[in-house]
């Protein structure tokens, strides 16, 4: 079974995905970490349940992976239409024991398994060929954290909890029916739409806000 991991706000900048954030939750999230191992850093956010916020961007300081990076973070040009177009929480992560097994004959969705850090890895990150979000977001990024849980020591708690997520898409029926295949515990709620678009519920301190 997968599991939601956390969600993601993929933005041009840190500072813009902040901003997003802050405009949308009334929350100023704090720095997370740098991935040097990748080229990216973000911001990070505790939404309850072992599940958190990850505002990610390329770091325009960091070093070249060698490799594609996360999340598309390489096309920046589609990542700032993504953006202009309001399309911000871009997707999210669900975890699992058993990634090799979920991935064996979905590689065109997901990719391969790649082991993070190249040294000394940790965890392993399903990454397609050339980057992208697996079906361009519409299928979850997959994390193997090897059987331990990721510690929420260092993740802000600010005190918002996410109530549901759901999730827009012109073909819902299949999405629908690969989420059913993947045996996905709490899954977004899938409707069909226009567009591939993601929203958030998420209860704050200041009440209920949503997250686009």
């Amino acid at each position: 079974m997968l599991k939601l991991d956390h969600l993601t706000v993929i933005a041009p900048t840190l500072a813009e995905g902040v901003a997003h954030v802050r405009a949308c939750l009334d929350l100023d999230v704090p720095f997370g970490q740098r991935h040097a191992y990748m080229g990216s850093h973000n911001h990070l956010l505790q939404l309850g349940d072992m599940t958190y916020l990850e505002i990610v961007a390329l770091d325009p300081e960091g070093e070249s992976p060698g490799r594609r990076r996360w999340f598309g973070l390489d096309d920046q040009a589609k990542i700032r239409a993504d953006w202009e177009e309001g399309r911000r929480l871009r997707g999210w992560v669900a975890r699992t024991d058993a990634l090799g097994d979920v991935v064996a004959g979905r590689e065109a969705v997901f990719g391969e398994k790649v082991s993070l850090p190249a040294v000394d890895s940790t965890f392993d990150f399903a990454i397609p060929p050339d980057g992208s979000l697996p079906l361009d977001g519409a299928a979850p990024s997959l994390i193997d954290r090897r059987g331990k849980p990721r510690s929420m020591a260092t993740i802000a708690d600010l005190g918002a909890r996410l109530i549901s997520f759901s999730l827009e898409h012109p073909d819902a029926g299949a999405i629908s029916a690969l989420y059913r295949q993947l045996d996905i515990d709490r899954p977004p709620a899938i409707m069909r739409g226009p567009k591939l678009r993601y929203r958030a519920r998420i209860e704050t301190p200041g009440g209920v806000r949503q997250l686009t």
